[in-house]
């Protein structure tokens, strides 16, 4: 075992000695060290109960003959850091968790690992980390909290609350009808109830193989949750030392092929993409925003899940019979699944499905009523994003897949917002937010509170927006992110002008500022990428290292 490095021989007994310091008695020099990264974290509603949930996984891996370690994680809540300087330090919190996983399982050379995260950057990073240690581990979130409900029973979420901010703006809402949806809107701990970033996440870890079924889609704080945490505790002892569940042998290229399967079935979190990508990267494997369109081409969409203009949240998936069921579906389109790849669990994905079924079908649709025969997701390139930008089509308006619209151009966030609110934005524009990517932010902030205000205020179906920067999960409408080159490296979005045209067609995967090449090069020759002055040294670092969204916006190693 690794862990024999710090246990075994009579050159280890200062070790040992303070091993025994912690607790460990003589037995237990001969069983399997298991590390737990516990995500638990006060701030943040998936996260304030997890303390629990490691004691839990403590417990069974005693139980299950191994010696537990538990160590804690950082993590940012992306609603409570958004629309504020805050998230700038969402994004960069990928890369601390990845190397806090990395630091504590490699300086004490732990035989396998069990990740307990949940939501926002915490999930992808903690599966970075553990790309990095390659061990056997298993990985069980907190999972998703159940939906909100209105008096009188309309189902509501986070996002209901961040365009109930835009509604209240224009006079459409009362203080009290918004502090209804204040309250009411997340009701228990968990991660957010629709197919937002952190639930996404998830059921791409289920689909991986690197989680057990279930856990992207058992409810927070149930007996079944709790059941599946000491599961997965029991699985991590099981598999310790066994060189075949090593954590870079179940994310190879077909796992990560699965996520995306899922990933576009589901219409999950524009979020994923940038992720997978840097996923791909710590696992070795070749996969790129081409790959992406790729699957996005083959894989219906089939189950419609808030906010993409649905009423259905992660509690109706889990009864409709959760991602065994939506794989088994999309899998009837041959060759589209990688039934061979290996799960944690020691059966291959073709195993795990073969009895799955779809249990309401107005919930996981068949092939045959899919909502469209392509992914939830695309992937769109041309003049304004040579190297590639990301759309969630699941939560476009049919009438908004293909649009033009004259741009109307902010260098921040802050002064979109400013626009929106002060009425410069209007029906016909394509809002341009830039020096908002991982370089230019830096850290790539979320665009919630500007697509959120532009759906509250009613300009869903006559406005588009485009961005250097990324989107919230919850986000929906026209919206286009992860513009690759971004305006802090020069891209051309840094070159658009106020009345440009700039057209999306989603359908053709293009998106295209409607400016002569002649005419962006006489621009470019004046042109010099704005810097932002950044105080943060923590944040000065990362905007040196970061790479693009296109490559993940993944940290450089090579300097």
């Amino acid at each position: 075992m690794r862990s024999d490095a710090i246990k075994k021989g009579f050159e280890r007994a200062p070790h040992r000695s303070l091993l025994r310091a912690a607790g460990l008695k003589d037995e237990d020099f001969d069983k399997p060290f298991v590390g737990i990264a516990n995500s638990h974290i006060d701030i943040i509603p998936g996260h304030f109960y997890l303390q629990e949930y490691g004691r839990v996984a403590k417990d069974e891996i005693r139980k299950a003959g191994g010696v537990p370690f538990e160590f804690n994680t950082i993590g940012v809540d992306d609603g409570i850091a958004m629309g504020h300087p805050g998230m700038l330090y969402s994004l960069p919190s990928r890369e601390l968790i990845a190397d806090s996983i990395e630091t504590m399982m490699n300086a004490h050379m732990l035989d396998a690992l069990v990740c307990i995260p949940n939501c926002d950057k915490i999930v992808p990073g903690m599966v970075m980390g553990a790309l990095r240690v390659d061990v056997p581990t298993v990985f069980v979130s907190g999972g998703p909290m159940k939906a909100g409900q209105l008096s009188d029973g309309t189902p509501i979420d986070l996002t209901t609350a961040f365009e109930a901010v835009g509604k209240r703006a224009r006079g459409q809402m009362t203080d009290a009808e918004l502090y209804e949806i204040e309250c009411k809107a997340c009701p228990s701990g968990g991660s957010c109830s629709g197919m937002f970033t952190a639930n996404s996440m998830n059921v791409l870890c289920e689909a991986m193989g690197i989680a057990l079924p279930g856990n992207g889609t058992i409810l927070a704080l149930t007996p079944e949750r709790e059941a599946l945490v000491r599961r997965a505790a029991r699985r991590a002892v099981e598999i310790a030392g066994d060189e075949r569940f090593r954590m870079r042998r179940i994310v190879t290229r077909d796992a990560i092929h699965n996520a995306m399967v899922v990933d576009m079935a589901m219409g999950g979190s524009s979020n994923t993409v940038l992720h997978m990508l840097a996923i791909a990267r710590e696992a070795g494997v070749e996969f790129d925003l081409r790959a992406i369109e790729d699957v996005a081409r083959k894989v219906a969409h089939i189950a419609k899940i808030a906010p993409s203009l649905s009423t259905v949240h992660m509690e109706d998936i889990h009864r409709a019979g959760g991602v065994p069921a939506v794989l088994k579906e999309a899998a009837r389109r041959g060759g589209i699944v990688r039934d061979g790849a290996l799960t944690v669990s020691g059966e291959t994905v073709g195993e795990r499905i073969r009895g799955a079924e779809i249990k309401d079908a107005s919930v996981i649709h068949s092939l045959e009523n899919a909502y469209s025969p392509v992914g939830g997701l695309a992937v769109l390139f041309g003049n304004l994003a040579p190297e590639g930008a990301v759309v969630k089509t699941a939560g476009i308006q049919p009438t908004m897949r293909k649009f033009t619209g004259k741009a109307i151009c902010f260098d921040s966030q802050e002064d979109c917002i400013a626009g929106i609110m002060g009425g410069k934005v209007a029906a016909g524009h394509f809002v341009v937010i830039r020096y908002e990517g991982p370089k230019g932010g830096p850290g790539m902030q979320e665009m919630l509170a500007p697509t959120s205000l532009i759906m509250g205020m009613g300009l869903g179906e006559s406005v588009g927006l485009v961005t250097d920067g990324r989107f919230s999960g919850a986000t929906r409408g026209a919206c286009v992110g992860h513009v690759s080159p971004e305006a802090a490296e020069g891209g051309v979005i840094g070159l658009v002008a106020d009345g440009d045209a700039i057209t999306i067609d989603v359908d053709a995967r293009t998106i295209a500022v409607d400016v002569p090449d002649t005419e962006l090069a006489r621009r470019r020759e004046s042109f010099r990428p704005r810097k932002k002055e950044v105080r943060s040294s923590w944040l000065r670092r990362y905007a040196h290292l970061v790479t693009n969204a296109a490559k993940g916006a993944v940290m450089r190693s090579d300097l």
